[in-house]
């Protein structure tokens, strides 16, 4: 091989390498996907947080649910005279009963539904004169 045919080799080599160098850094489209990407990533882990507390108060209110279902269902209860509240799977019961038996039998049957991780009972005993 002559000098001229090596430069010439040497020449083309040098500008394919170059090609691919540049082949390899991001241009403005790539960096613009890489910053949609990342953005929706974000709003995906944030969307998961919102999803996971609509779960737990969707959770609250079925609860309430049950709750006040057995309780209406449940004889000798009054059941207008009782409140019900819900947070984080934590029962609060209020208002008023005729008997410290039906107060006990309320905090229960609260107890005894799914999901229930403890019940606060603030129930009044009233005697009916």
């Amino acid at each position: 091989m002559n000098m001229s045919q090596s430069f010439k080799l040497i020449s083309v080599s040098m500008l394919l390498l170059a090609g691919l160098a540049a082949c390899n850094k991001p241009g403005p489209a790539e960096t613009a996907g890489k910053k949609i990407d990342q953005t929706a990533d974000k709003v995906g882990e944030k969307m998961g947080e919102q999803s996971a507390q609509a779960g737990v108060a969707m959770d609250d209110t079925a609860i309430t649910t049950k709750v006040k279902a057995a309780i209406f269902a449940e004889p000798g209860l009054k059941t207008l005279q009782i409140s019900v509240d819900t947070v984080k799977g934590v029962v609060t019961l209020s208002g008023s009963v005729d008997s410290r038996s039906n107060s006990d039998r309320a905090k229960e049957l609260a107890g005894a539904v799914a999901g229930v991780k403890d019940v606060e009972n603030r129930l009044v005993v009233k005697s009916n004169k």
